[in-house]
């Protein structure tokens, strides 16, 4: 028996949340939506409209829901995406940053609906937690220089051979 995950991120979208939860499946490897609810007569939004979807994400539970404009995305809540490759990372980025996201610093965007994600390779971590303090400083700071992560680029500048 499968056991339910005890707890789980909830978006609140203004009206988008439906558009949101297919955009991010379509993204994502292994994601599906689990269960939908729409509005009935007499609610706040449209008869029919999404009302809360349960999805997943790589395996990750998340709820989304249609609360209207009162809340919105901030950069104190992001979404850390591990990658393994550049490709990836492209991948992910070009997805995510597409018809209004906004790129920014050291790996972080934000989707078109305001949602914030970092998307991070595994090496990072291995490169800035080295214990030699110059070679990582290198990486933070190629790192502070980019704003899409670029796996080569940081690994040049762990090894010295980048300096800009």
């Amino acid at each position: 028996m499968q056991s339910v995950q005890k707890i789980s991120p909830s978006l609140w979208f203004d009206h988008q949340a439906e558009e949101a939860v297919e955009l991010y499946v379509s993204i994502f490897n292994h994601s599906k939506i689990v269960s939908v609810n729409r509005f009935g007569e007499g609610a706040p939004f449209p008869a029919g409209t999404l009302m809360s979807a349960t999805f997943e994400l790589e395996g990750q539970r998340f709820m989304a829901l249609n609360g209207g404009p009162a809340f919105q995305f901030t950069e104190a809540i992001s979404f850390f995406v591990s990658c393994e490759t550049q490709e990836e990372i492209d991948n992910l980025w070009e997805k995510l940053t597409a018809d209004g996201g906004k790129e920014g610093r050291c790996g972080w965007l934000k989707d078109k609906f305001g949602v914030s994600w970092q998307i991070v390779p595994d090496v990072l971590g291995e490169l800035m937690g080295s214990k030699d303090a110059e070679k990582a400083g290198r990486a933070m700071q190629a790192m502070f220089r980019m704003n899409k992560l670029d796996i080569n680029g940081l690994k040049e500048a762990y090894e010295g051979a980048s300096q800009g």
